[in-house]
């Protein structure tokens, strides 16, 4: 942060480290960073002979199954053995992608069968459409395999729960990926700064956005259109929401919902509770032929130890002005953030605040004030004219 911490180097997991703890939900924090390499062939090789290595099965490896895909690359000891996909398309672009880095992958239509025929799996990454993750991780719990599934949960409460009552009965670590509660500069901002430090003093408001342009509906290479049959056999009533299933009640929750999720969350994490109420509005004041709101903005109240707070949400999917961040505002400063540090990363104090030097001498922040420089000409007129 800026005045701002600088974000740690992640450490590499074991699979020790991922049975005997929650370490791999930090796959969010892991999947974000630049700092670890992509494996060569001899690396897969190496960890392929590695007692600690982590056999991983993708269900789902389309945009953001392909996105997990390519940054568990950068993770040591973890080992691609199959990946899962109804459409063809998919299939083919995962495979050919995970065999330039050494991987001959198993490659299924059915979770059923992947689950069925693969055996040594110790893991599975979900990231298909948000209606089918219970009954998919669900499944692989009931396996006796560990559970990275993609946000959102479930559009589904009740599939939701069923999430949990299964990782407990099984015993089996179940992480959806709000990958921002495993982020070094969030852990560091609100547990550190906000929580510990009192950084803020009282945070009595808070905002967060996300902000896209608008976009046409998504289209389809036309050889790789799935047949009728086969859509209808896995419960899609076209290719067009096959293609577009963010958009439509059945299967997602729309962009409140894909978007918001993960910067609502951070509203309980900072305030300690969850809302006590919500007043929201919006609508499909846009687009045709989607379903979902296009624009939401919601106010949410928390009812805190220091009073009653509030934080205002809005996500826009016509304009990306201000792109997408996070302001937490208290008595005595503010903090911004985004998991782009360019869009979010700095601090600001409020005048009567107590001094936060003695922080940034401590490395917990860093000042962006240049130190003054004495200078050599006796000029000094000029020089507090210039000044």
């Amino acid at each position: 942060m800026s005045d701002k911490n600088k974000p740690k180097k992640s450490g590499s997991l074991s699979r020790r480290d991922f049975l005997k703890s929650s370490a791999w939900a930090g796959l969010g924090t892991a999947l974000s960073s630049r700092m670890l390499k992509a494996k060569s062939p001899a690396a897969v090789q190496s960890a392929q002979e590695s007692s600690d290595r982590i056999n991983i099965a993708v269900i789902g490896v389309g945009t953001q199954g392909r996105v997990l895909v390519e940054s568990c690359l950068r993770i040591p000891d973890i080992h691609f053995q199959a990946i899962c996909d109804i459409w063809e398309y998919s299939q083919v672009y995962a495979s050919r992608y995970l065999q330039k880095y050494g991987y001959k992958v198993n490659i299924y239509e059915d979770y059923r069968q992947l689950l069925e025929k693969e055996k040594g799996l110790d893991a599975v990454i979900i990231a298909t459409p948000d209606w089918m993750h219970a009954e998919h991780a669900n499944a692989c719990m009931e396996q006796g395999l560990h559970v990275y599934c993609e946000k959102e949960m479930s559009n589904s409460l009740e599939k939701a729960q069923s999430m949990v009552r299964t990782s407990r009965r099984t015993g089996k670590l179940l992480q959806i990926g709000h990958q921002r509660r495993s982020n070094p500069r969030y852990i560091h901002a609100i547990d550190r700064l906000i929580h510990e430090k009192q950084l803020l003093g009282r945070v009595s408001q808070s905002y967060a956005q996300w902000n896209r342009s608008k976009s046409d509906m998504l289209g389809w290479p036309k050889k790789y259109t799935i047949p009728p049959e086969k859509l209808e056999k896995y419960g899609y009533r076209s290719m067009t929401e096959f293609r577009n299933w963010r958009w439509f009640k059945k299967y997602g929750g729309g962009p409140i919902v894909d978007l918001g999720s993960h910067q609502i969350d951070l509203f309980s994490w900072v305030y300690g509770t969850n809302p006590s109420s919500v007043t929201s509005c919006g609508g499909t004041d846009y687009y045709d032929k989607r379903e979902w709101y296009d624009n939401v903005m919601a106010i949410y109240e928390f009812k805190t130890v220091q009073g009653t707070c509030r934080a205002l949400y809005q996500v826009q999917t016509t304009t990306k002005y201000g792109g997408f961040y996070e302001a937490f505002m208290g008595d005595n400063g503010t903090i911004v953030l985004s998991e782009v540090p360019q869009f979010g990363n700095w601090a600001m104090r409020e005048a009567h605040a107590p001094e936060w030097d003695s922080l940034a001498k401590d490395g917990l922040l860093e000042s962006e004030t240049p130190p003054i420089q004495k200078v050599g000409t006796k000029n000094v007129f000029l020089d507090v004219r210039v000044t």
